[in-house]
């Protein structure tokens, strides 16, 4: 298992975990037995993980969310789905890295539901980072998204998203290629769609990037995403004229899974382990797929026409509560 990275609250646990570590390098060679010291250490650094990660605040949960380690959309293509064959290319421009997409059958096993499965991918490291954009799509990577969907459509089978963005690319060029026109045809794209849609936030859901893929029938997020209109630093900067607002804005803006279920927004929390996504991706991509492929077993059995009116219907009822 690769080194953990620590955020700023886990410093306790850190400590810990450091203690630990270092009693188990010392009874390699020692003729002390500290094995019981180790299991008290072991279980009280437990016990402090998941007492932290329970009373998370909006700003904490924003953090874990973009935690450099946690799963993006290639850990979930090799942890959660198999066949999966990437389709390239907008057939306009070219193809954006930051949104991938194609073919994939649901799950490890051979009997694997079939689906369409794209999402945003940051990347993992500075080079793979650059590479896919830090997860910010072009207005190649819609319109890719798009003519997936489309294709989808006409195969007949369920489109699933993985949605990972800060936000669509703000940049020069992508205003000049159409960013928001290519925005809003995805979420068209989206609610137009005559298979089953399942979208899941699985770490960050900005903005009109987010929306323009998880505009689905059904919503889910991981534990300890988050999904706002915008960033809680950027929010911060409008209305207190500094970012370091961003944890009241966080906690004003209502951007965890837990507050969006309550209003409406997602349909469904997925369960991460203790200590969130990262400590153990390949439990979280197991969660994942069973999340999804419950969603899927009920909305297979819908019309396109029921599916379509599913969508119209969670979308206008958001804010009823």
């Amino acid at each position: 298992m690769p080194m953990i990275s620590y955020l700023e609250f886990e410093k306790p646990v850190a400590a810990l975990e450091a203690r630990i570590a270092e009693l188990r390098e010392a009874a390699k060679g020692g003729d002390v037995d500290i094995t019981s010291e180790i299991e008290r250490l072991e279980k009280k650094s437990g016990q402090l993980l998941a007492s932290t990660y329970a009373a998370l605040t909006p700003w904490q949960k924003t953090q874990v969310a973009r935690h450099p380690m946690r799963p993006h959309f290639v850990d979930y293509v090799e942890l959660a789905f198999t066949e999966f064959m990437p389709l390239g290319g907008d057939r306009y421009y070219g193809d954006d890295q930051a949104i991938i997409g194609g073919f994939a059958k649901l799950g490890t096993s051979e009997n694997g539901r079939r689906v369409m499965l794209i999402g945003h991918e940051k990347g993992n490291d500075t080079q793979s980072r650059i590479k896919h954009n830090f997860g910010m799509g072009k207005p190649e990577g819609y319109r890719k998204a798009i003519r997936l969907m489309e294709l989808a459509g006409r195969f007949g089978l369920p489109v699933v998203t993985l949605v990972d963005t800060s936000g669509a690319f703000p940049g020069i060029e992508a205003e000049e290629r159409g960013q928001a026109e290519a925005i809003a045809r995805s979420t068209e794209a989206c609610l137009i769609l005559p298979v089953p849609m399942v979208a899941v936030i699985v770490g960050e859901g900005g903005s009109g990037g987010a929306v323009a893929l998880a505009s689905a029938e059904r919503v889910l997020m991981m534990e300890h995403a988050v999904y706002s209109v915008i960033s809680p630093e950027a929010g911060a900067s409008i209305l207190w004229r500094t970012p370091d607002k961003a944890p009241e804005m966080a906690e004003a803006m209502k951007t965890t899974a837990q507050d969006l279920l309550g209003l409406g927004v997602i349909d469904r929390i997925i369960s991460e382990p203790v200590g969130g996504a990262h400590r153990a991706p390949a439990v979280a991509a197991h969660s994942l797929v069973e999340a999804i492929g419950s969603e899927l077993d009920q909305l297979v059995k819908l019309s396109p026409d029921q599916l379509r009116a599913a969508r119209e219907e969670r979308f206008l009822r958001i804010g009823d509560n």
